[in-house]
């Protein structure tokens, strides 16, 4: 049977909301999804609990797992909104937010706050994860200023190049960094891993306006972005200023990547997966690519967080290290399905 493509949006989010209700209901203390919706609907619209939930029941799905499958889905989101955005963008299929230079940068500005012991008061805990964003969208900003002098027509290979250029100068200048403090090349490792542990209702409270601005400048362009699929010449023909267009398409891309890497350590290949999947499904339009890229890529992150805290139960293998894991065999097939 066909479906059409608001049918397949139905069908995406509903199975969005059973992935989300899986990966919230099993840990290393496994609860029924009927229980946990049960403690969600209480604690959202105050609706009688279901018969036989306990209390330490409602502790670990409310204050636990709900909060951090949640950052996981929106993480995972704005990784595969950046990812389709940008490869749309620089026409490549290979192409992530990461070429922009936003993973070294917010790995370099957090790597400072780990062997410095920077603690700004007002900010406490968030201390690493904003100045990560900080020094990553420092990066992208970089990274533009740069491709517009050497290149003032921004070519996409002029745009890749210097996004390489600079991932390797700030990863490197990283590296110099680790060498000094070898003390807490641990912490900066395990940092970059990426990680969704500990992290509570008040981490999804600060991804929320990474996603919201970001999200909404990216959709403001989702026009422009299906004209500069035909080509730059095409694309200004027709009355696009694609300089201006990509300018501001990879700064609310450096948001939406900054802030998730600034939260949850550098996680590959959501980016990469995702925009494939869901054009496989969706086709190349991107009133469609955009939003549902952020549904598959929520989709994928929460279970492969689910993997990484329960396929080795007590212990929780890093989040990067899963995606990687099945990620590295789907670059590989993509990069020799387009050389063949």
């Amino acid at each position: 049977m066909y479906l059409t493509n608001k049918k397949r949006i139905v069908l995406s989010i509903l199975i969005a909301i059973l992935i989300i209700s899986i990966g919230t209901s099993n840990g290393s203390s496994d609860i029924s999804i009927l229980d946990t919706i049960s403690i969600i609907l209480n604690k959202l619209f105050n609706l009688p609990l279901k018969d036989g939930v306990s209390s330490q029941h409602m502790a670990i799905v409310w204050k636990l797992r709900l909060p951090r499958v949640l950052l996981a889905f929106i993480v995972g989101g704005c990784l595969a909104t950046s990812g389709s955005v940008v490869q749309s963008v620089l026409k490549n299929e290979l192409a992530s937010p990461y070429t922009l230079g936003v993973s070294s940068g917010a790995s370099f500005g957090a790597g400072l706050v780990i062997v410095s012991g920077i603690y700004i008061p007002i900010l406490g805990g968030f201390t690493l994860p904003l100045i990560g964003f900080i020094f990553g969208f420092v990066t992208v900003c970089f990274v533009m200023v740069f491709s517009a002098k050497i290149d003032k027509t921004m070519s996409n290979n002029t745009i890749i190049l210097s996004g390489m250029v600079f991932s390797l100068f700030v990863n490197a200048l990283l590296t110099t960094l680790s060498a000094f403090f070898s003390d807490d090349l641990k912490s900066i490792t395990l940092w970059q891993m990426g990680s969704f542990a500990m992290k509570g209702w008040s981490y999804v409270g600060l991804i929320l306006p990474f996603f919201i601005v970001g999200m909404l400048g990216v959709l403001r362009f989702t026009r422009e972005m299906d004209i500069l699929t035909f080509g730059e010449e095409q694309a200004k023909i027709v009355g696009v200023d694609t300089k201006k267009v990509k300018t501001k398409l990879f700064i609310y891309c450096s948001v939406l990547t900054g802030g998730s890497v600034a939260l949850s350590g550098t996680i590959g290949f959501v980016d990469l997966i995702a925009p494939h999947v869901v054009r496989k499904i969706f086709g190349s339009n991107h009133k469609y690519v955009v939003p549902m890229s952020f549904v598959f890529g929520g989709c994928l992150m929460v279970v492969t967080d689910l993997i990484a805290r329960t396929i080795f139960t007590p212990m929780e293998l890093p989040v990067g290290a899963v995606t990687a894991i099945i990620g590295a065999p789907f670059f590989a097939y993509i990069y020799f399905k387009k050389a063949s």
